[in-house]
């Protein structure tokens, strides 16, 4: 597989999308048109190269530090300290498939794209509101004073679990899990190795976590251990097992909304990923891309040339409009007014 992003010019004359990229997914990569060489302002329409030319010119090559593809999103990062996240991502747009290339800065996702019911039915005068779906919580029938998730739209069902205390579904198959612990067996579990086995098995999973129902500085007040061995064990712990995060959520009823919401988001994201309808490798051919739409003061420069009555500033009548088209229709037959 490649290494580095590659960036080069598009040897396609007359293309609107004048670079390819090329992202280092698969053995050979994969290559895109793209109208810039980064998402600096906007979203970056692309659109699917067949090739990669032998002789490219190459504009840009920066060696990637990840690139992983995530139901219908690739995820890059690249190896310099500016302009280093973006992401692909695919979609449907009037029937047919599309790519946008954007960066956090373009994107503008200030929360989740995950809809976590918080509905209760109305109190009073007139029919309730429409309640959507509980969602369906496994308790694994060894938790101890299990939560009841009773503040939350969500249902529980008792059902021996292989790792975590509390977990959700897709299709009879497991895809998150959350181990609940308290300060005291959150220290103990982690001095006596058995927390290390859980977060291999946690690791296991596409969405797994650890939830304690304490404050991280309660850490430093334990009495009948030494704070720094816990404090040590806990750093070493996540450094060995990354992808399953231990959250401190301060209290019972916050740890419980926590784990809920958790649930519900990697629920979500399985989901996506389960139901993804397409991915790079089964694009289909989306055709040319439209030729751009004419400006209005290009329109206007060209009536002037022909000789056509028009205004110095301000919009164009639609007879303006329509000699423009009629002049261009052999060479833009797609071509629409304004």
């Amino acid at each position: 597989m490649p290494d580095d992003f590659l960036v080069a010019r598009n040897p396609e004359e007359g293309s609107s999308l004048p670079y390819l990229v090329r992202i280092p997914l698969g053995p050979d990569g994969i290559v895109l048109k793209a109208r810039e060489t980064w998402p600096r302002t906007s979203k970056v329409y692309c659109h699917r190269a067949e090739a990669w030319p032998a002789d490219a010119q190459i504009v840009e090559r920066v060696p990637t530090r990840v690139c992983t593809s995530r139901g219908a999103a690739i995820d890059l990062v690249l190896d310099r300290g500016r302009e280093n996240r973006s992401q692909f991502v695919l979609a449907r747009a009037k029937g047919r498939q599309v790519i946008f290339w954007q960066t956090p800065r373009t994107a503008k996702q200030a929360r989740p794209n995950v809809r976590i019911p918080t509905a209760r039915p109305r109190i009073g005068d007139g029919p309730p509101d429409p309640a959507p779906a509980p969602l369906e919580i496994l308790v694994d029938p060894y938790e101890r004073y299990a939560w009841r998730f009773s503040r939350q739209q969500a249902t529980t069902r008792k059902a021996p679990l292989a790792v975590g205390d509390y977990a959700v579904e897709l299709d009879g198959r497991v895809v998150a899990a959350v181990e609940r612990k308290s300060l005291q067996d959150l220290s103990s579990s982690l001095l006596n190795g058995k927390l290390r086995f859980a977060l291999g098995e946690l690791s296991g999973l596409r969405h797994g976590a650890v939830v304690v129902e304490d404050r991280y500085s309660r850490v430093f007040t334990l009495e009948h251990v030494r704070p720094a061995a816990v404090a040590d064990a806990i750093a070493e712990s996540q450094a060995r097992y990354p992808t399953v995060p231990i959250l401190f959520c301060e209290t019972r009823a916050l740890a419980q909304e926590w784990t809920y919401r958790f649930l519900t988001a990697a629920l979500h994201e399985a989901r996506l990923e389960h139901g993804a309808a397409f991915h790079l490798d089964e694009l289909e051919a989306a055709g040319p891309v439209p030729p751009r739409e004419p400006t209005t003061a290009e329109v206007r420069a060209w009536a002037l040339a022909a000789g056509l009555p028009v205004s110095d500033r301000g919009r164009l009548r639609p007879e303006v409009w329509d000699a423009y088209r009629d002049g261009h229709r052999a060479e833009r037959p797609d071509a629409r007014g304004p």
